[in-house]
């Protein structure tokens, strides 16, 4: 297994758990909060929200930056670019464009045409 197939692997396994998926959206949505700020949205103890953000954290997902006493966590976006990119675009793309072409002819309106 290359390093780019350990990296999507435990990209996977951190996007598997419905927890965690919640956190990648709040930190989508209000990045840079707080251990604190996270686990007021979860009925699950403080030490369960950091065992998913570590999870998160160690496929690249969350990045966090200390500022003062607190420690903030953001969405890293990269890793799930990369998995779009190689499992989802392209097995996607010649769909989308063959019913792009189909729009016309449904409109009565050759290819050709546009």
């Amino acid at each position: 297994m290359t390093p780019d197939d350990e990296t999507q692997e435990a990209v996977f396994r951190a996007l598997a758990d419905s927890s965690r998926r919640r956190l990648l959206d709040l930190l989508h949505a209000r990045g840079g909060q707080s251990l604190t700020e996270l686990e007021e949205e979860f009925a699950m103890t403080r030490f369960g929200v950091m065992k998913h953000l570590r999870v998160l954290s160690d496929a690249g997902l969350v990045v966090t930056r200390k500022q003062g006493r607190k420690t903030l966590h953001f969405l890293n976006p990269v890793p799930i670019r990369l998995v779009h990119d190689r499992w989802i675009d392209k097995y996607t793309e010649p769909q989308v464009a063959t019913l792009a072409g189909l729009v016309p002819l449904l409109e009565g309106a050759s290819p050709e045409e546009g």
